[in-house]
Parts: C-alpha cells; sequence; structure tokens
C-alpha cells in the first residue's frame, strides 16, 4: 500500500507545481493594450516634426500614420477626482513611416510598455489613404500578426480615420462605441452587416469587389453614414454609396431585416412604411455569353406614420393605393443604387456574381477573372410585391 501511495503523491506534487502559473506570462500592468487602430494618409504629428528638427528620425518614407488606441488599466474603474476633471478611459499614440510594423516598434523608445494587440477591437482605414495604397498593402501587418483577431472590425472613415478613435464624452472609448454602434442593425438597414478581417482577408485573396461601413465624423460624434466601395482588382476605393444605397444593398443581400421607406401622398404629405420581414431572392440566367439576373424582392410592413387627414386613411382603397405608392419609391430607390453599382462604379457588391458561381459554377469559371465588367453590361430586372398588414396602435 506504501509503495503505490508515494509515486500517487510524487505525481500529484508535480501536476501541482506545474500548474502554479505560466513561464511566459506577463502581467497585464505591464501591457499597453489597443483596442482601436486608425490608418492615415501620413502627417507627421507635432512630437514628430520636433524630434526630426532635433535629428531624431530613422529610414522612411511618410506613407502613413498608424493610431493605436491603448486602454491604460490605471484608469480602468478610476473615480472622478476631487476638484478635476475626469481623465479619459483612454490613451491615442500616432506615429508616421512607410511600416505598420515599424512604426508600432518606434512605439517602443517613446513608452515605458509594449502595446499588444489582443483585444483589438476595429481597424479603421481612411478613404484617401486607401486611394494610394491597395488594402492589401494596408491589412498585410494585421493579417500576419498573430496577437490580432480574425474577428476584429473594418470600417472605412470619409475623413482622417484617427478622428473615429477620439469622443467628447469622458466616460467612453471611442474603439468600444464603434464596435457596438453594429447593433443598430435590429432597427435599421442602414447599418451594414459587419465585415471582419478574416471576411475581407477571403474577399481580398478573390479579387472581389466589396462594400464596408462608412464613418463620417462631425462635432466630436461619429457616426454611420452609407458604405464605401472597394475595386477588387485594385483594392482601392471608387466611391461611396448613400445612406438610403446602403439600405438597398442590405435589403437585396438578405442581410437587413429592419428600416423603413418615406414616400408622399396624393396632397405631397410625408407617410411612412416600416418593415417587418424583407425577403430578396437573385436567379441567374444563362443564354449562350449573355448573363443577366431576375431579382424578386418582398417585403411586409406596416403603415406606421401618414400626415393626411384623409378619412378613409385605414380601408382596403387606401392600403392599395399608397402600397403602389411605397412600391414604387422602392423601385426608385433600387434603381438608383444599381445604376452607380453597375455604371458609375462597375463594381459588384451585392452577390450577383455569388448567385452565378452557385446556380452555374462553369459559367462563372468562365468569367470570374473579369467579371466586374461582365456584370455591368449585364441586364438586371426585379419583381416587387410590397404588402401594408396593418396601422400600427392608433385611437379614433
Amino acid at each position: 500500500m506504501c509503495r503505490r501511495l508515494i509515486p500517487l503523491l510524487l505525481c500529484l506534487f508535480l501536476l501541482a507545481a506545474t500548474q502554479s502559473g505560466c513561464w511566459s506570462s506577463k502581467e497585464i500592468e505591464d501591457l499597453a493594450i489597443y483596442t482601436g487602430l486608425a490608418l492615415d494618409t501620413g502627417k507627421l504629428t507635432k512630437a514628430e516634426q520636433e524630434l526630426e528638427e532635433q535629428g531624431v528620425t530613422y529610414s522612411k518614407r511618410d506613407k502613413v500614420t498608424a493610431t493605436v488606441q491603448i486602454v491604460p488599466v490605471k484608469h480602468a474603474g478610476m473615480e472622478k477626482q476631487q476638484g478635476g476633471p475626469r481623465p479619459t478611459p483612454y490613451l491615442n499614440i500616432s506615429g508616421t513611416g512607410d511600416s505598420v510594423l515599424e512604426i508600432f516598434r518606434q512605439y517602443s523608445i517613446r513608452n515605458e510598455r509594449p502595446i499588444v494587440g489582443h483585444h483589438l477591437k476595429v481597424i479603421v482605414v481612411s478613404t484617401e489613404l486607401l486611394k494610394r495604397q491597395s488594402m492589401e498593402q494596408l491589412m498585410d501587418f494585421v493579417l500576419r500578426d498573430n496577437d490580432i483577431r480574425p474577428s476584429t472590425l473594418v470600417f472605412i472613415s470619409q475623413g482622417r480615420a484617427e478622428e473615429t478613435l477620439v469622443s467628447k464624452r469622458t466616460d467612453e472609448i471611442p474603439s468600444f462605441h464603434l464596435r457596438d454602434m453594429i447593433h443598430g442593425q435590429k432597427r435599421t438597414s442602414k447599418v451594414m452587416d459587419p465585415v471582419i478581417i478574416s471576411e475581407l482577408d477571403a474577399l481580398m485573396h478573390a479579387k472581389r469587389s466589396y462594400a464596408l461601413q462608412n464613418l463620417v465624423t462631425a462635432g466630436g460624434e461619429t457616426e454611420f453614414s452609407g458604405a464605401a466601395v472597394v475595386k477588387g482588382d485594385t483594392g482601392h476605393w471608387i466611391g461611396t454609396l448613400s445612406q438610403e444605397d446602403t439600405e438597398c444593398l442590405s435589403w437585396l443581400t438578405n442581410k437587413g431585416k429592419a428600416g423603413a421607406i418615406k414616400a408622399y401622398d396624393q396632397d405631397d404629405e410625408p407617410m411612412t412604411y416600416e418593415m417587418k420581414a424583407m425577403k430578396s431572392k437573385i436567379k441567374a440566367l444563362v443564354d449562350g455569353d449573355v448573363i443577366s439576373f431576375e431579382v424578386s424582392i418582398e417585403t411586409e410592413g406596416r403603415l406606421i406614420e401618414t400626415w393626411s387627414s384623409s378619412s378613409d386613411a385605414d380601408s382596403t382603397e387606401y392600403t392599395d393605393k399608397v402600397g403602389r405608392i411605397f412600391e414604387a419609391k422602392l423601385e426608385k430607390m433600387m434603381e438608383k443604387m444599381m445604376s452607380k453599382l453597375q455604371k458609375e462604379y462597375k463594381a459588384d457588391v451585392a452577390g450577383f456574381g455569388e448567385a452565378l458561381s452557385i446556380q452555374y459554377p462553369q459559367v462563372w469559371k468562365k468569367v470570374q477573372d473579369r467579371w466586374d465588367d461582365t456584370f455591368s453590361r449585364s441586364e438586371v430586372r426585379f419583381k416587387y410585391d410590397l404588402k401594408i398588414t396593418d396601422f400600427g396602435s392608433f385611437t379614433e
């Protein structure tokens, strides 16, 4: 019995010793965790300018400015100091050069804590930078870095991307705020389905055009405003879709289940249709070398607001009449969006190529290398079925 007990105790002792900690662990207080990354065209910060005037520089070209948002541990849970303003719960640090990794390493000669990207939430790229550099170039380091999670969200900024990581609210971390703004999808289709790094990698590898949520900053506030279109074969920004275009794109790709359509009645008074359900289907048609598409869109909803004083506002005749008005408005919105994609940008970001690859894989193989050009010349026909099922709650 004793002989069996001694080896067992020895094994338990060794097991406890190996589970006591991680040999490569680092205390969180010794790290600078960055939760946001903004990429802009190269513009030296004031500190960088002063350092370069003193001869403190290294071999580089000022092509990109990378800004990281650090969440200092010492600020977490800090109570408001008596007699003074509450400090912001984040710190933004910027560096300029032509290598994102080299810029990150330069932070190490300015700060006492090394930065780590295990908790990176959002990456924001400015349109101006994306005109000059391709998305593949800008995301190369991000995709290679094992610290950065593939679930990180990617956005485009209409102005300087670094401005989206600033907030006038002292109790808010902008990178967390940007991540949480996507919850607005439950209320409006103007908020797109988020694109994460792993999905972006697949789109870039396939040379497919795509759309990313666009950010606009004004007065210290940042909001979603339409979508940015990135050309697949070049990786450059080529244009922007409006908020209404973005709604149509969400409905067309079956990723938008909420939203509203505003139109005007026969008396030129506003009225609003609120969606309760939306379903779309893209059908590819192939006739020799001619490719076309039929799109069916079905939606049900309620007449949620009308400024009309008509006494028959809940009659079947009135319902049919305003239903046709809303359907015409939806058709007009879709035509405007498709005109931008096919004539102006010549880029398929609505999934028509995906539908063709599923329904006619052999045809897709022949045209996939020049798909955007083929898409721009393809006929797309729409069928709409809009139904008003109720009028909301009201008191007579």
